[in-house]
C-alpha cells in the first residue's frame, strides 16, 4: 500500500476519543458545503491535521468565510454551520 506523503500529522485523536484523519476531510474539489463537511474542516484546523492557510488554499475559502466557520462552532455548534439556521446565528 502506497501512503501519499504528507506534511503533519494523518490522524489526530479528538477530545471526546474519536479520531479524525485526512480521510475523513472533504475532498477538495467540494463544491456542496453541509455543516458536516464545514465541521470537519474546522476541526481539521482546530486540532493540527491541517494548518489554517493550507485548508484554506485547499479548498478555496476566504478568510471571512473561514472565520465564519470558526465563531460559528465556537459560539453555537454544528447548528451554526446549517444554512437553514444560519439566520437564527447572525449577529444583528
Amino acid at each position: 500500500m502506497y501512503l501519499k506523503k504528507v506534511d503533519g500529522p494523518r490522524a489526530v485523536t479528538l477530545p471526546d476519543g474519536t479520531v479524525l484523519s485526512r480521510a475523513d476531510l472533504p475532498p477538495p474539489d467540494t463544491s456542496r458545503w453541509v455543516a458536516s463537511r464545514k465541521l470537519a474542516v474546522v476541526r481539521g484546523v482546530a486540532y493540527g491535521l491541517m494548518s489554517r492557510s493550507e485548508a484554506m488554499n485547499t479548498y478555496r475559502l476566504s478568510e471571512e468565510e473561514f472565520e465564519s466557520w470558526v465563531r460559528g462552532v465556537e459560539k453555537h455548534g454544528l447548528d451554526a454551520l446549517k444554512v437553514t439556521l444560519l439566520k437564527n446565528y447572525r449577529q444583528p
